[in-house]
């Protein structure tokens, strides 16, 4: 994989998975269509399992953790595969568990002196969350100049509609976001819809 879960595409589908059984059929249409990288997040009890056969049973994903908020959870994503951690803000605590997992990871800031610490402690790639709410693409227009050495998934609030806007960014590597994931999409388990957003998805970098 690459070093960075910023490189592998445009977007990072942001899954939270009720049915481990889902998971894999999920995950093989979010790589058919070109998202190789997959965030589950651990909102729900089946979220590990559904790492692990991911991890297991779809070779072309790069399967991630999201929502990691307690060293135990670096250690239990790690355990069941991830293959990088994404968190919705950092403690120094929450910092050092990620950095000593040995797999990439993306800590979540919102302000600049958030920023500012994790440059501090040789961190440059961080998850901008929740992007829009936060200020969205002027905030982070704003931080490229005095920071230009930080780089960001922005999440939260992000679609089609604005998602070129923050690609077009020199300090956003990626972004991500649930709109290839309709609620109705997934109840029915149609896949192939599934895969055709996510080829949309795929398709909006900008450069």
């Amino acid at each position: 994989m690459a070093s960075s879960p910023l490189d592998l595409a445009p977007v990072v589908p942001v899954v939270v998975i009720e049915d481990a059984a889902d998971a894999v059929p999920l995950a093989r249409a979010l790589v058919a269509g070109g998202l190789p990288a997959i965030e589950v997040t651990l909102r729900t009890p089946a979220a590990l399992d559904a790492i692990r056969a991911i991890a297991d049973g779809v070779p072309d994903a790069v399967v991630g953790a999201g929502t990691v908020i307690t060293p135990a959870q670096v250690e239990e994503s790690v355990a069941a595969g991830a293959r990088f951690l994404v968190s919705p803000g950092w403690t120094d605590v929450l910092l050092e568990a990620m950095r000593a997992s040995g797999v990439p990871f993306l800590p979540g800031v919102s302000t600049t002196s958030e920023v500012v610490a994790l440059l501090e402690r040789g961190v440059r790639e961080m998850k901008f969350f929740p992007a829009e709410a936060a200020g969205g693409t002027a905030y982070l227009k704003s931080l490229a100049g005095p920071l230009p050495q930080a780089r960001f998934c922005p999440t939260g609030g992000i679609g089609p509609g604005n998602a070129p806007a923050y690609l077009a960014l020199p300090n956003v590597g990626c972004v991500g976001g649930t709109w290839m994931l309709p609620p109705d999409a997934l109840a029915a388990r149609d896949w192939d819809r599934v895969e055709g957003l996510a080829r949309e998805a795929a398709g909006l970098r900008v450069r």
